[in-house]
């Protein structure tokens, strides 16, 4: 059995499931008054073990049991201060069963101190096996209800890569923590699933790879692989869907001649087209028929635009006043957004550490604005005139890194938002719930440092999540795998 994603959520949970659990031993035999819907076996290790008092019940668990309520089916899958506890149908990704396991046959085994029940004896092997293999089942309640199982057609999601790990987390907007994982790329090594995009109509997802040959299609009701295609040797980084959702354009970030972008039908899965001969293609936006494309060469001061139609070609926009270059150190065009009119579009520009603004039309610059260090991704509202931007290495409070900005994009007005990032990248808003995301990659050693390491190499990202409207940090953090890095919104 594979238990490397299992480390991913050792730090999250400890916090939930021992530091904050602080009861006497003899209350272990104190339980709450009802099995709040669990099967009946399952209800038993709940009442008697976990949701007992000064720990995991009603009484208790906001301010000893870390936010995690488990008296009843229906609180355990809000999680807790740091996320969830159990993923459904996913056993390495459940810590629940870390933390409860005192058996080296089914996988890791904590530490004293950190073994659950606090302060109590563990599980018997015939109680543990009956929790993993009711999450193995989905951990549905005492009438078969599977937890995140209703609603499959209209419920609102978020999909976040895991690029250390070819994970996709998929996250409730409710509850706002993992309900999915999905296992991505094809073959045994780290592939690193980098770029996600939801197609408008909510119905598909699909990651391309780093390190992979191949683009994998999701059906967003299921949450299942349905179709994928190979590409070929390159490293696919991102990519912009038509609004129809019937065609992508996809980047080959790689240096001339071998850099690219290939059209791609999303319905039969095959290349329609390709254009090559580009230097290190990245980021790419695109007009309001899926005709005309922006590029950024990741390196230099260099956007192209590549028309489709009615004459196909390529041209060389250069966004300063400066020569054309494609060398490293000048401005360094990293992500590109349109706005919502398609009259103008925004870059992030990660050595001068500004955002551009260029018109769509002229090809020529209308706005410089200055923002945090290394701006990377950008995600725009549709219900508020605003791009929020996340600036990776921006300078910040002591054990944190990163900001984000947000612009107004008809007066060009700038917030910063200040939370404890650490390397901001992925973004995604909800604006159906004015809710946004943002994922921090935590890569460097000097950031929050996990529990455990996770055998796929790295550390523990996390996500916050901020009122839309107001741009206020909502008070939990919440733990996901290694290096989460692109983030998209189910329905827009």
């Amino acid at each position: 059995m594979n238990f490397r994603p299992f480390l991913f959520f050792v730090v999250a949970t400890f916090s939930i499931l021992y530091g904050a659990c602080k009861h006497e031993v003899h209350a272990l035999s104190t339980p709450p008054a009802a099995k709040g819907k669990y099967p009946d076996a399952v209800a038993k290790i709940m009442e008697t073990k976990c949701a007992v008092s000064g720990c995991h019940n009603e009484a208790s668990y906001q301010i000893s049991g870390g936010g995690l309520r488990m008296d009843s089916w229906e609180h355990l899958f809000n999680g807790g201060n740091t996320g969830a506890a159990i993923v459904p149908f996913n056993v390495e990704n459940s810590s629940l069963l870390y933390f409860t396991n005192a058996w080296e046959a089914f996988g890791l085994i904590p530490p004293d101190n950190m073994k659950m029940p606090y302060g109590g004896p563990p599980l018997s092997q015939e109680e543990y096996l009956t929790l993993r293999n009711w999450v193995m089942e989905g951990a549905p309640d005492a009438n078969n209800n599977v937890p995140f199982g209703s609603d499959a057609a209209t419920r609102q999601k978020i999909y976040l890569t895991m690029q250390g790990c070819d994970l996709v987390a998929v996250i409730d907007a409710e509850k706002k923590v993992v309900m999915h994982y999905i296992q991505v790329g094809k073959t045994a090594g780290i592939e690193n699933p980098h770029c996600i995009r939801v197609s408008n109509d909510g119905r598909f997802a699909y990651v391309s790879f780093l390190g992979g040959e191949y683009i994998q299609k999701i059906d967003t009701e299921t949450d299942q692989i349905v179709d994928e295609m190979h590409v070929g040797v390159g490293s696919w980084n991102v990519f912009q869907l038509s609004p129809d959702g019937k065609q992508m354009l996809l980047s080959d970030w790689r240096p001339a001649p071998n850099g690219k972008v290939v059209l791609i039908n999303t319905e039969t899965m095959q290349i329609v087209n390709q254009f090559s001969g580009l230097q290190y293609p990245h980021g790419i936006a695109n007009n309001a028929d899926f005709t005309t494309f922006f590029i950024t060469a990741q390196y230099g001061n260099v956007v192209y635009k590549l028309s489709l139609s009615p004459t196909p070609g390529i041209k060389q926009v250069k966004i300063d006043n400066q020569p054309l270059s494609f060398s490293a150190g000048k401005r360094d065009p990293h992500e590109i957004t349109m706005t919502p009119d398609f009259s103008k579009y925004f870059l992030t520009c990660e050595f001068s550490n500004e955002v551009r603004v260029m018109d769509a039309n002229a090809d020529t610059l209308i706005k410089v604005i200055s923002v945090g260090i290394k701006p990377q991704e950008m995600a725009i509202s549709k219900s508020r005139p605003y791009i929020f931007i996340t600036c990776m290495e921006d300078d910040a409070a002591v054990g944190f890194r990163g900001s984000v900005y947000a612009i107004n994009y008809n007066t060009y007005e700038a917030v910063r938002i200040d939370a404890p990032f650490y390397q901001p990248h992925g973004i995604a808003i909800d604006d159906v719930n004015s809710v946004f995301y943002v994922a921090s990659r935590n890569a460097s050693q000097d950031g929050p440092a996990p529990h455990h390491s996770a055998s796929c190499a790295g550390r523990n990202g996390y996500y916050h999540t901020f009122d839309l409207t107001t741009f206020q940090r909502q008070p939990r953090r919440y733990e996901v795998g290694v290096e989460p890095y692109s983030a998209d919104v189910r329905f827009k």
